[in-house]
């Protein structure tokens, strides 16, 4: 195993992100784990880290495929200075860090699909999951969860994902080493939530739109039990989707799952 909590331990000492660190070989949902922690004092910064989830969560009760041996499941405790308003930006923060980072493997294959997938040549190769506890007017703590296909191989998708997602170890042709990577991320990570928590979310916005998948395409937006197709034209300045529907008016979607349209 090319994980383990010593070895994570001897890398994130002294860091901001992952200081202190947790490692097991199987929890339900990492996720799970890091919000039990929080509630007990866990300190800004604290991450889980697991070889494989029994449950491993995404967005919208989907289920994340958390086969052993081969990928990162890792949920962080967060508890930044901002109104419960706000923290949906994080997930956007930790898509940044996540594209960033991916691009020293991929460079000019990273998009970013709002609100939290990661792409490489259009195929998911990693998610974001945040959940918070508000605390009166503030927030407690978020926890934010990512999920990213490391070392997977193409056999071992499931049938359904097979034409949509993808792994670092596909792309590139060899096997990445875990520990480099959770540390690596980590890093990038570090870097721009603290950039999110210094100088707010414009600078944030800027480097997601870099990454933009879909810009100019059509896509369909489900929420709140509402449907709307429509072109994606940006991203404003709170993160909201901006979607042109067809009467031409621009709707501002805060949450939802977007999917493009063919045609």
């Amino acid at each position: 195993m090319d994980l383990n909590e010593q070895q994570l331990r001897n890398r994130l000492a002294g860091r901001a992100i992952g200081g202190t660190v947790c490692f097991f070989p199987e929890v339900d949902s990492t996720n799970e784990v890091a919000f039990e922690l929080a509630l007990t004092g866990a300190s800004d910064g604290a991450a889980v880290v697991a070889d494989t989830q029994r449950s491993g969560k995404g967005r919208l009760k989907r289920r994340w495929l958390s086969p052993p041996g081969c990928n990162l499941y890792t949920s962080i405790v967060l508890r930044p200075p901002l109104k419960p308003a706000l923290a949906p930006q994080i997930t956007l923060v930790a898509g940044v860090a996540l594209a960033e980072f991916i691009s020293q493997y991929c460079r000019g294959y990273v998009s970013l699909k709002w609100p939290n997938d990661v792409l490489i040549r259009g195929k998911k190769v990693g998610g974001i999951l945040t959940e918070m506890k508000a605390a009166g007017a503030d927030i407690d703590f978020v926890i934010l969860g990512i999920g990213v296909n490391v070392n997977m191989k193409k056999d071992s998708f499931d049938e359904s994902l097979v034409q949509t997602a993808t792994s670092l170890r596909e792309e590139t042709g060899g096997n990445l080493s875990r520990l480099d990577f959770t540390v690596g991320l980590y890093d990038s990570l570090e870097r721009n939530y603290d950039m999110f928590i210094r100088e707010g979310f414009s600078p944030v916005r800027d480097k997601w739109l870099r990454y933009a998948a879909w810009m100019g395409k059509r896509v369909r937006v489900v929420f709140g039990g509402e449907v709307l197709e429509g072109e994606v034209m940006g991203m404003g300045g709170d993160g909201a989707l901006l979607v042109r529907d067809g009467t031409m008016a621009v709707k501002r979607i805060i949450a939802g799952d977007a999917s493009l349209r063919e045609g």
